[in-house]
């Protein structure tokens, strides 16, 4: 046993013939400091049972299984070797040992239902990518450029051909494991989408107690693998027909509950935002181009904000499917300069149909190269970035009882703009204040960093604190250059700028001598 690594248990019992899934079978470890952890295991197949642990802390813990499996021992836990699981705190992410972590995400959602040489060749890719978190689904998608048929269903049928959630395919959950274990040496988060619409074998209709019973045996099996997320849904708002508002709730619910270790847990839309200020939520997963709007989301849920789909690089027909490696590379820069984490796929024709959004493979288009430069820029960051709004874009984005209380001590100028801006209508004085949005974010008084977007600026001043010596850089995020532009300065300082496009400006501030 290794803290933060999974501990496996197996034991031989009763050959089951049926109702494999919801075995009695509760272990409870006690560590050497009196903390108790109870996990429930599973029936694995072939008259064996297992127990999956995953200890959050080294020295002495005892076990007691009890069910169906009558046993107990002790077994020392060694320290750890790895920074440990990611958990949500504040608006950002960290590992065990107190280490920040920047999602940079990918998406290839029927990663798990390819034959071996496509996935073997998808994890060859992943190691060279840049991406530390990968999006991925449990049940096969049916959708366009998803035609084939996987080799395994995480369930076995009835003689009717419908599923009998009650008997797990245990070639599929093996399957399955031995990727998550590959994604894990490689330190690559799973996120894993429990749900979705896109469906033609009957997974978006089962039950609501089907439902349940399938995601017991998966927490069972999965929540002690260190590098899993729970994600919900993809587009759970899609499924409303099927699941209802309180069917997702009581999922939420669920999963929250029986996950003995609290892994990070958000629910994804197409349209309507799932509420991440819901205590059981650990972080807004997010689809959507409302990019401008993160500084907002944050405070609105006091969570991180993934922008888990932001539209993929591409050139098929569907919009959200073909934008430029450019385009993609900004969105990139937009959101983690307002305070959020992206979520990169990719989505080129194929005569074979392997688009990496869907099914992986091979990726083919020009914002890896440019997303591996940027989160270069920020995991060299003292720790999480957060939105820092100018003078203006902080009047404007006032409420209404903040505006009153500002004009009788503002110039005459400023008086017009901000009655002008309380006749506004509520809705159109929000959008508004988005579209002024500038790109801008801070690491405390450490490290400011901005992106100029399509401003093609020549000069710009930068107010930067008076008590600090900083180091400023010019970078290129399309051609991925940096270049000191000067040092040792503080307060309000002129730059010069390239005049163009895609540029970003980093200042940090140097160590005393």
């Amino acid at each position: 046993m290794r803290q933060h690594e999974m501990f496996e248990l197996t034991f031989h019992g009763p050959e089951l013939k049926e109702q494999w899934a919801a075995v009695d079978l509760p272990c409870v470890f006690t560590h050497e400091s009196g903390e108790k952890i109870q996990v429930m295991g599973f029936y694995a197949g072939n008259s064996e049972y297992k127990i999956r642990f995953l200890p959050d802390k080294s020295g002495w813990w005892e076990y007691f299984v009890t069910g169906v499996i009558n046993a107990g021992g002790n077994v020392q836990c060694e320290p750890a070797v790895s920074s440990g699981p990611v958990r949500a705190k504040g608006t950002g992410f960290y590992r065990a040992d107190g280490s920040c972590f920047h999602p940079f995400g990918t998406t290839v959602y029927a990663l798990m239902h390819q034959d071996t040489a496509l996935i073997d060749r998808t994890m060859e890719s992943l190691k060279k990518a840049p991406f530390n978190k990968v999006r991925l689904c449990v049940f096969p998608k049916h959708y366009k450029y998803n035609a084939n048929e996987p080799d395994f269903y995480a369930f076995e049928r009835n003689p009717d051909g419908s599923w009998d959630v009650s008997r797990p395919s245990f070639a599929f959950w093996e399957h399955f494991e031995q990727r998550l274990n590959q994604l894990y040496r490689m330190r690559i988060e799973a996120d894993i989408i429990l749900f979705h619409p896109y469906d033609r074998w009957g997974f978006s209709q089962l039950t609501q107690e089907e439902n349940l019973l399938y995601l017991d045996y998966l927490i069972r099996r999965l929540a002690a693998f260190p590098n899993v997320w729970w994600s919900l849904a993809n587009e759970y708002d899609v499924c409303l027909a099927r699941k209802s508002q309180q069917n997702w709730e009581e999922i939420e619910e669920f999963v929250a509950s029986h996950d003995p270790y609290g892994h990070p847990l958000s629910n994804h839309n197409i349209a309507n935002f799932w509420d991440a200020a819901r205590p059981n939520i650990t972080h807004a997963s997010l689809q959507t181009k409302r990019i401008a709007e993160i500084p907002r989301f944050l405070k609105r849920y006091g969570k991180p904000v993934v922008i888990d789909e932001c539209c993929y690089e591409g050139d098929i027909m569907e919009p959200w499917g073909a934008i430029s490696g450019r385009e993609m590379t900004y969105r990139f820069w937009r959101t983690v300069c307002s305070g959020g984490y992206c979520t990169h796929g990719e989505t080129f024709y194929d005569e074979q149909d392997v688009l990496w959004w869907a099914k992986g493979g091979v990726l083919k288009g020009e914002s890896p190269a440019r997303i591996a430069f940027l989160r270069g820029i920020v995991e060299a960051l003292p720790h999480h970035l957060e939105p820092v709004s100018g003078q203006f874009e902080a009047m404007i984005s006032s409420t209404a009882a903040e505006l009153e209380t500002v004009i009788p001590n503002s110039d005459e100028n400023t008086k017009g703009l901000l009655t002008s801006l309380l006749r506004m209508d509520p809705e159109e004085r929000l959008l508004f204040s988005i579209m002024e949005r500038t790109y801008s974010v801070r690491c405390g008084n450490d490290v400011f960093l901005m992106f100029y977007d399509q401003r093609t600026s020549a000069k710009d001043i930068l107010p930067l604190p008076e008590d600090g010596r900083y180091t400023i850089e010019v970078i290129d995020v399309w051609e991925m250059t940096r270049k000191t532009l000067m040092t040792g300065v503080s307060g309000p300082t002129e730059v010069s700028l390239p005049g163009k496009e895609g540029i970003a400006v980093l200042a940090a501030k140097e160590e005393k001598q």
